[in-house]
């Protein structure tokens, strides 16, 4: 069960972050609308809420995900992948050092959080525009360190690892089409999403919960099959900006 999650309010400026997606103009007033009923989610299955306030010479900085790993034992501070997005961290790192001990990914190596899945005692770091060999080599040496294992999986589509795939407990996975034969994945129960919805794979399993976008029908029917309360949330505003759920926050 985790007790505690980071948020950062989206700036003024967010719809001036990095984008490869062509949905139309960003919506400040409904993305603080819908970053509030994330919180509001959260806070509801029993999490304690860190919320900061908006940075604003780092308008994707509400996507706090990609500026650490943390795991049961230690906090790993990212390098992002992105030179727009370096410095985000150093805002991170004191909160979590008040729970963890920190330890920083170093140059070169880059290392986004969107790219790391923990699956219970194991972890699976994305290599992708945005993590490294170098950054996963140094991202594994720590989980070693820590009595974790560790596999990296190439990122083919999407911006980070968890745009495809997330773990959702007692070895199950929900997954896109295109990661479902990966051999890293082999002996997991796979929920594989249909086209057109694979928006849906970013689903946040926490604490005995669900938390999935709104609007992906198919996604929902086989996820219900797993019997936990499923929470929807309209994620419109965050997609236009390459995001999606577990961007917005850091949980432990």
């Amino acid at each position: 069960m985790f007790s505690q999650a980071l948020v950062r309010k989206p700036g003024h400026n967010f719809g001036q972050g990095l984008t490869t997606a062509n949905l139309g103009l960003p919506d400040f007033d409904l993305i603080l609308n819908q970053h509030e009923a994330y919180v509001g989610a959260l806070r509801s299955i029993g999490l304690e809420v860190i919320v900061l306030e908006a940075e604003p010479d780092y308008p994707d900085a509400y996507f706090v995900e990609d500026t650490a790993v943390v795991t049961p034992e230690v906090a790993v501070i990212t390098n992002p992948g992105a030179p727009s997005r370096r410095g985000e961290e150093k805002t991170i790192e004191p909160v979590l050092a008040r729970f963890r001990k920190t330890i920083r990914i170093k140059p070169p190596g880059t290392v986004d959080g969107g790219d790391v899945l923990m699956a219970e005692n194991h972890f699976f770091v994305g290599l992708s525009e945005r993590t490294n060999p170098e950054g996963a080599r140094q991202l594994g040496g720590i989980l070693d360190g820590h009595g974790h294992t560790w596999t990296t999986v190439p990122v083919g589509a999407g911006l980070h690892l968890k745009s495809s795939v997330n773990y959702l407990s007692e070895r199950t996975l929900v997954l896109t089409e295109a990661l479902a034969k990966h051999e890293a994945f082999r002996g997991f129960k796979k929920f594989i999403l249909e086209p057109g919805e694979e928006y849906a794979a970013n689903t946040l399993w926490l604490n005995d919960h669900l938390i999935m976008p709104a609007g992906f029908p198919g996604a929902r029917k086989k996820l219900e099959t797993l019997g936990l309360p499923i929470i929807e949330l309209d994620t419109s505003e965050v997609r236009k900006m390459d995001g999606s759920l577990t961007c917005l926050s850091l949980r432990f």
